[in-house]
């Protein structure tokens, strides 16, 4: 009995271990982005980062679970997916939550309302380094719903406390995904951008009728989900990230942007290329379509050059899994860098684009993003170079604990 206690209190003493990581090679993201050589990194109790930096200069406390690495990063990020919506059964009456086709415009859906974390694609993500999601509804209306930010290692969302951010940006399509058929509205591109228009204004409408009431100290207009969350759009309290990938289509969410002057992150952009500075002189980012999207249609023009392109113009951007339509229903997003990679992008530029660049443009990169001291400690361990496709994730931490470990 006694050594059943006994082990029982070991146990419990290593799952609760402060966690130090040694790195022959790690990749702390900040300043230049060059990897430092036999660094440590300290996880501190409160799931914050406690120090990084060479070994010789750093000593780790007694008690601390040791991991070692051949390669370190910050936990990787996507910047754009729709995992824990669209699940690993591909079955539209079980785990497709989405997209929702029964009206054009439906800014009012929430991605956490849906969201599984205990689908089986979340942790086959989280296993493979991914420790943050942007992830929510899909292109393939004009406006499709919410997207929110979480961590791989959230099961369930019972507030907006287990999430970083509830509502990151509202997905929109531009182009021949919006588009209706049988004499369904809207039929035509023009169509298409004169109702995200007209909802727009009526947006602009409603929230000034909310200043008015507050000014005037009156009753406010009646509660409009659709409305607020488009008003939010407009006060620039949320962005509005557009799938667009023709050169017509980039070029219209950049002419809404400047009519109503919101928040606009690009979304695919496979013809960025034909108006690198437009989108440069717009101070828009691009969130890259994947490299295993299908070239035909809209796409049929997409480059694996385009992230080299973007970076040489200094226009900021990072990759994502996207959405993808057919089983397994999502893809591997530093698989995205690497193909970038191996067509121009260098090397470290490449692992900032799937680590520190998505938190920048979430405007989260206080927290995510980098080994920082006081930043969230999420590290992806590997026993290679994280760009090539033989290597293996060994380890994920996230907030300071170990969240998955291939090693027995």
């Amino acid at each position: 009995m006694f050594k059943i206690l006994l082990l029982s209190l070991l146990s419990a003493s290593v799952s609760f271990a402060q966690i130090a990581v040694k790195a022959d090679l790690l990749y702390p993201m900040t300043g230049d982005l060059k990897p430092v050589k036999n660094a440590v990194v300290l996880c501190g109790p409160d799931g914050k980062i406690q120090a990084v930096g060479p070994a010789a200069e750093i000593e780790i406390p007694g008690g601390y679970q040791i991991l070692t690495a051949k390669v370190a990063t910050p936990g990787i990020i996507d910047a754009h997916a729709t995992v824990g919506l669209s699940g690993i059964l591909n079955s539209p009456k079980h785990d497709q939550e989405q997209l929702e086709k029964s009206a054009p415009i439906q800014p009012e859906l929430r991605a956490l309302d849906a969201y599984n974390g205990r689908d089986p694609l979340v942790k086959w993500l989280r296993d493979l380094g991914v420790t943050t999601v942007h992830t929510g509804h899909s292109p393939g209306t004009l406006i499709s719903g919410q997207l929110m930010v979480v961590k791989t290692d959230v099961p369930s969302i019972t507030s907006l406390k287990d999430t970083l951010i509830p509502t990151s940006a509202v997905a929109a399509t531009l182009g021949s995904n919006a588009l209706a058929s049988g004499g369904k509205s809207p039929g035509t591109r023009s169509k298409a951008v004169a109702l995200l228009r007209a909802e727009l204004l009526k947006a602009q409408s409603y929230a000034a009728k909310i200043s008015k009431s507050e000014a005037e100290q009156k009753d406010a207009p009646d509660p409009d989900l659709k409305l607020q969350i488009l008003a939010d759009i407009l006060s620039k309290k949320t962005p509005l990230l557009i799938n667009a990938h023709r050169h017509q289509d980039i070029a219209a969410a950049l002419r809404l942007r400047e009519e109503f002057g919101f928040d606009l992150i690009l979304d695919g952009a496979a013809e960025a290329y034909l108006l690198l500075d437009e989108i440069k002189a717009a101070g828009v980012p691009v969130i890259v379509h994947p490299t295993m999207a299908r070239p035909f249609g809209d796409l049929e023009n997409m480059t694996f050059t385009l992230a080299a392109q973007l970076h040489e113009k200094g226009i900021p951007f990072a990759f994502q899994s996207g959405y993808e339509p057919y089983v397994p229903k999502t893809r591997v997003v530093h698989f995205e860098a690497a193909l970038a990679a191996a067509y121009g992008l260098p090397q470290e530029i490449a692992l900032a684009a799937c680590t520190l660049y998505p938190a920048q443009i979430l405007g989260l990169d206080d927290k995510i993003g980098s080994l920082q001291p006081g930043l969230h400690a999420d590290l992806a361990l590997f026993d290679g170079d994280p760009l090539e496709t033989m290597t293996h994730t060994t380890h994920v931490i996230i907030n300071g604990k170990l969240v998955s470990s291939s090693q027995k």
